[in-house]
């Protein structure tokens, strides 16, 4: 009788494979050009909002930023960069920096062009408040009963 084999399901997360912050670097080195640039800084303004802050790379190469669930995923495409906030339609915007993916229940984008300026302050405002959000989500949730 052959035994059954499960398939491993493999994270960027594996010992044997490069950290999600490893490859979200190697991203923005591989861009070289003003999208690199653009990830490059609303990385770091992302990790200025949110010092506990977890990188996560998914769906084959989608820089992700996650505390108590997604907060925003970082996007390059031809003509954009694009910050989708998780739950953006939740979250007040009161610098109108959602500019993109305005119709849906949930999410909410900005896309930002070659040349244009970041709002730092509103960003990392917008930042702290999608986090303050899945905290508060986070801690509805009933604990889990032992067996």
């Amino acid at each position: 009788m052959k035994k059954a084999v499960t398939a491993k399901k493999t994270t960027a997360k594996d010992a044997n494979g490069p950290s999600p912050a490893k490859l979200i670097d190697g991203r923005i080195k591989e861009l070289g050009d003003w999208r690199g640039e653009m990830l490059a800084r609303i990385r770091g303004l992302i990790r200025e909002a949110d010092p506990e802050i977890v990188e996560e790379w998914k769906w084959r190469g989608v820089p992700v930023w996650e505390h108590d669930g997604i907060i925003c995923t970082g996007e390059t495409y031809k003509a954009v960069v694009k910050l989708t906030f998780a739950k953006g339609a939740a979250l007040a915007d009161p610098a109108a920096l959602f500019n993109s993916s305005l119709d849906g229940n949930l999410r909410r984008a900005i896309d930002i062009r070659e040349g244009e300026k970041i709002n730092e302050k509103a960003l990392k405002a917008l930042i702290r408040a999608a986090v303050d959000l899945n905290a508060s989500k986070a801690k509805k949730k009933p604990a889990k009963r032992s067996a």
